[in-house]
């Protein structure tokens, strides 16, 4: 909810000025919503509808639910970006140091980790069922986790499946179970992947009436691994959230995926994790690093010649390739922001994969 909130204010700036320098932060809590951050712009926008059209759009439209999108305070700490900063962006160079990782595999259609894909599945379609009026008891606030068992590396069966859902006080556990199963968690789990022995597990402790911020503060940045991989993968540390693209913090995350899913893609390994590292104000990056796993069809420090050679990896560079400077970040805040097929999610294109091929004369 934090997520969306601060990604909604940040498409409302690039909607109108595409060049704008966004880093906003969001805290929620009872009653409370509070949005603080750095911004250098040309435009205006009103943050407070922006706040309250978005927790609309979540769900929250009535105090029983936990928050009320029309009562909410609202309250805003914006100022502008550091010069010092400024200064380094300006000419091209990487927004601010860190680590960067992507990653891919070949276990699903959209080449992500079996585990995370089925968790958001689940995740989205738990919230198609709500607001479908399928079920009409549930309320806003869920989650989602995914066991699956491995064998020589290969998923063969979900093991476990977990829902967490907010719900009307009155209805009773038997009642949430049945209803999930039938309709959110068996339309998703495919059959081949599950036999007797698959768990369920809805509501663990047996209630979840008490929900959203009301129930738990919320805060931008907070599910970084479930923005990814869902931990199959290394994460530099870095949330994507309410950051202008360029921010290497997520702009290179999307690059990597990106490269990560078209070397798959292209059959120069069963999976393959990407790392790239900047310094602040420095438009080439310190480093390149690939790793298969043992599964590529060259050596890994050759894959990571053939990145170098065939992506540019300046922060200019991935804004153009991606086309990055749009209003198109708030969708990413729900449902993981890799593995999704959207026309809008540019990373997850698979259009260099027959190039990858041929240069690596596969």
């Amino acid at each position: 909810m934090a997520d969306q909130i601060s990604d909604a204010v940040l498409d409302a700036m690039l909607s109108q000025d595409p060049l704008s320098r966004v880093a906003v932060e969001t805290l929620l809590t009872t009653g409370l919503v509070v949005v603080a951050g750095e911004v250098t712009t040309d435009c205006y926008i009103e943050i407070p509808d922006i706040v309250r059209r978005t927790v609309t759009q979540i769900g929250y439209t009535r105090a029983k639910f936990g928050f009320d999108s029309e009562t909410c305070g609202v309250v805003t700490s914006i100022h502008q970006q550091s010069p010092d900063i400024a200064q380094g962006v300006n000419p091209g160079g990487a927004g601010d140091q860190g680590m960067m990782f992507g990653y891919a595999n070949n276990e699903t259609p959209e080449l992500m980790p079996m585990p995370i894909s089925l968790a958001h599945k689940l995740a989205k379609r738990l919230t198609d069922v709500r607001r479908a009026n399928e079920v009409s008891y549930l309320r806003p606030d869920g989650k989602t986790q995914v066991t699956v068992q491995y064998e020589d590396g290969k998923p063969v069966r979900v093991d476990k499946v977990l829902v967490s859902t907010q719900h009307h006080p009155d209805v009773t556990q038997d009642t949430i179970r049945a209803d999930l199963t039938e309709k959110v968690i068996l339309p998703i789990i495919p059959e081949s992947m599950r036999d007797d022995a698959m768990r369920i597990l809805v509501n663990p402790t047996g209630r979840f009436a008490e929900g959203g911020p009301a129930a738990d503060t919320g805060l931008t940045g907070r599910k970084i691994i479930v923005d990814t991989y869902g931990g199959y993968s290394r994460h530099g540390g870095g949330a994507f959230s309410g950051k202008d693209p360029t921010k290497v913090d997520r702009s290179a995350a999307y690059m990597m995926r990106y490269i990560a899913k078209n070397l798959v893609a292209a059959g120069l390994a069963e999976q393959v994790e990407v790392q790239i590292a900047y310094a602040i104000g420095e438009s080439k990056p310190l480093s390149v690093f690939v790793d298969t796993f043992g599964t590529g069809k060259l050596d890994d420090e050759k894959i990571a010649d053939l990145v170098g050679d065939k992506f540019d990896l300046t922060p200019a560079g991935i804004l153009q390739r991606l086309d990055l400077r749009r209003p198109i970040y708030q969708k990413t805040a729900a449902y993981g922001h890799f593995g999704r097929v959207d026309p809008d999610f540019t990373w997850e294109k698979t259009d260099c994969a027959d190039d990858l091929r041929s240069a690596a004369g596969l």
